[in-house]
C-alpha cells in the first residue's frame, strides 16, 4: 500500500497479528477516535479564537497572539514526529497534537474571519462536506485507490511540499514565488489544485485504514489512524481558507 500522508506510511501497519493479543484495530474504533480528536481540536480552537477576537475588539497589537501560533506549530511538529516514529505512543500524543493544532487554527481562523467575515464557516462546511463526499465515493467504488492513483497523488503531494518548502526558505530572504500566493487566476488555480490533492489524500487514508483493520493491526493503531486523518483534514481546511480568501479578494 502507498499513501502520500507521511503519518500513514506503508510500514505503519506492518505488524504481526500476534502482537495485538486479541485487541485489534477496527474501522469503527478509528472513526470514534477521530471524533475525539476533532472535539479536542475544536475546544482548543475556540479558546484561541475568543482570545484573538478579544484582542481585535480591544484594538491591541495582534502580535501578542503570535506565541500561541508559533508555540502550537512547533509543538504540533514535535508531537507529529514522535507519533510517526513511535506509533505505540499514539494514544497519548495524538490527543496532544489535536490540542496544540487547535490553538494554532483558532488564531489563524480568527485572522481570516476578521478580514473576510463568514469565511471560516464556509471553510468548515466545505472541509466536512468534502470528507463525507469522498467517503461516500470510496465506499461505493466510484473512486478506487489503485496503485496508479496512489502514485499520482503521492507525486503531486510531494511536488506541493517542495514548492511550499522553497517558498518558506525564500521568505526568510524577503523573496516570494510570484503569482501562486496572489488572488489572480494563477494563484486561484494553484490553490484549487492543492485543495484537490489534499482531498484525494483522504481517499488514500480511507484505503489505508481499511486495509490496516483487515490485517488485524494492534488496537493502539486506531489512534494512529485517527491522527493521520486529522493531519489531512487540517491541511485541507487551511488550503480551503487560502482558496476562499483569494476568491473573496477579487
Amino acid at each position: 500500500m502507498r499513501t502520500s500522508n507521511p503519518a500513514l506510511s506503508d510500514k505503519a501497519f506492518d505488524v504481526d497479528r500476534a502482537a495485538a493479543r486479541g485487541e485489534v484495530m477496527t474501522i469503527n474504533g478509528t472513526v470514534n477516535k477521530t471524533g475525539i480528536l476533532l472535539c479536542l481540536l475544536w475546544v482548543a480552537a475556540i479558546f484561541t479564537w475568543e482570545k484573538t477576537m478579544a484582542v481585535a475588539q480591544a484594538g491591541e497589537n495582534p502580535a501578542v497572539l503570535y506565541p500561541w501560533m508559533i508555540g502550537g506549530a512547533i509543538g504540533g511538529l514535535v508531537l507529529a514526529m514522535i507519533t510517526i516514529f513511535k506509533k505505540t505512543v499514539a494514544p497519548y500524543t495524538a490527543p496532544l497534537y489535536a490540542v496544540v493544532e487547535g490553538l494554532v487554527l483558532g488564531v489563524l481562523s480568527a485572522f481570516f474571519e476578521l478580514q473576510f467575515p463568514g469565511i471560516v464557516f464556509q471553510a468548515v462546511l466545505l472541509t466536512f462536506g468534502t470528507l463525507l463526499a469522498l467517503l461516500f465515493a470510496y465506499k461505493t467504488g466510484v473512486i478506487k485507490a489503485t496503485e496508479n492513483f496512489k502514485l499520482g497523488v503521492a507525486a503531486a503531494t510531494g511536488g506541493i511540499f517542495v514548492v511550499y518548502l522553497i517558498s518558506m526558505v525564500l521568505g526568510f530572504f524577503g523573496v516570494s514565488i510570484p503569482l501562486i500566493h496572489e488572488s489572480g487566476i494563477v494563484g486561484i488555480g494553484f490553490s484549487l489544485f492543492v485543495v484537490v490533492i489534499a482531498a484525494l489524500n483522504l481517499v488514500l487514508d480511507f484505503d489505508f485504514i481499511e486495509n490496516g483493520a483487515a490485517k488485524g493491526a494492534p488496537k493502539y493503531l486506531e489512534w494512529y489512524g485517527a491522527f493521520g486523518l486529522l493531519v489531512t483534514l487540517i491541511w485541507l481546511y487551511i488550503e480551503l481558507l487560502r482558496l476562499l480568501s483569494k476568491l473573496r479578494s477579487r
